[in-house]
């Protein structure tokens, strides 16, 4: 079987070996975040719908995962929100009936967990990552330039609610971008804002691949250090992803592999070789055949040479 709505699995620098399921057409979001690796938002809506055919993504879980492969995490992320398709409940409640040896995460920007019919649908989830980078309003438009009527005040009230009635865990995603969100003024409030979720984790996280905007840049280690010890006790800082024995690809020429990585988030060669278990040679061999052919672009960032969809 292709595997159109499967990606990986991928070592995560937070999840370990995860197996990652992509619920909406890349770019479909309630954000257009400044840093955000997946590139420019271009349908930028707050509908939920079925975006993609959930019997189908249904179909290619039970495939894949009918092979018993060894992971950490089988997670909803990918190239947008993943809360925005109408199914997700029902692909979650599969997962945990047909194969519930596998924990089940959640990566979202936290735009619609006011809505009862999300927060319901994520109940069966062993993990949701909410994100929450900016509590004033003024930040969070220039951070995450959300779609219409969304506010800084209705994505914090939806992931206290939802923290309330979650059985599982939650990590809250803070994302520094120095010289936005970095102010002691505003950290402040995200201090207060985290003690009112109270979760499990607080994960501080930066720009680790190219971002949106061209002049967004990482934050420090130091500074990131700093900002997590004084979000609380349980915040922390992302590291590295660790790298490990994962499946290598089996559906498909190595090459569209590539691109179909490359396009839902930059990569390094390295970045490559780990994720589809491919020798670098061969590697640098197909990034030469996309850019020759206009498919992908070169962009130099702190952590080395990336490649990116065109």
């Amino acid at each position: 079987m292709a595997y159109r709505h499967l990606f990986g699995p991928v070592p995560s620098r937070r999840l370990g070996t995860s197996l990652g399921i992509d619920l909406v057409p890349q770019k479909t979001c309630a954000f257009n975040c400044v840093y955000c690796e997946c590139g420019r938002t271009t349908d930028h809506t707050c509908e939920r719908r079925e975006y993609v055919p959930t019997e189908r993504v249904i179909a290619e879980l039970d495939d894949f995962l009918a092979r018993a492969p060894d992971l950490d995490y089988v997670t909803f992320a990918g190239s947008g929100e993943p809360t925005l398709h109408s199914g997700i409940g029902e692909v979650i409640a599969f997962l945990k009936g047909r194969y519930p040896r596998y924990r089940v995460a959640v990566l979202t920007g936290s735009a619609l967990l006011t809505n009862p019919e999300v927060r319901a649908a994520l109940m069966p989830a062993d993990l949701v990552v909410p994100s929450l980078d900016a509590v004033s309003e003024e930040v969070f438009l220039e951070l995450n330039r959300p779609c219409p009527g969304l506010t800084a005040g209705r994505v914090l009230e939806g992931i206290v609610t939802f923290a309330r009635e979650f059985p599982g865990e939650i990590w809250l995603e803070v994302f520094i971008v120095p010289g936005i969100n970095d102010a002691e003024e505003e950290l402040l409030r995200l201090k207060d804002a985290v003690a009112a979720i109270s979760p499990d984790r607080v994960q501080v996280n930066t720009l680790d691949r190219p971002g949106t905007d061209i002049r967004v840049r990482p934050a420090s280690r130091p500074a990131l250090e700093r900002i997590a010890s004084m979000l609380g006790g349980n915040a922390e800082v992302i590291g590295a992803a660790r790298t490990g024995q994962v499946m290598p690809p089996e559906i498909g020429e190595a090459g569209e592999i590539i691109l179909a990585t490359i396009r839902r988030r930059p990569c390094t060669p390295g970045d490559l070789t780990a994720l589809l278990r491919i020798r670098p040679t061969e590697v640098a061999k197909h990034l030469r055949v996309l850019e020759a052919g206009g498919l992908v672009e070169r962009v130099r960032e702190k952590r080395g040479v990336f490649y990116r969809a065109i």
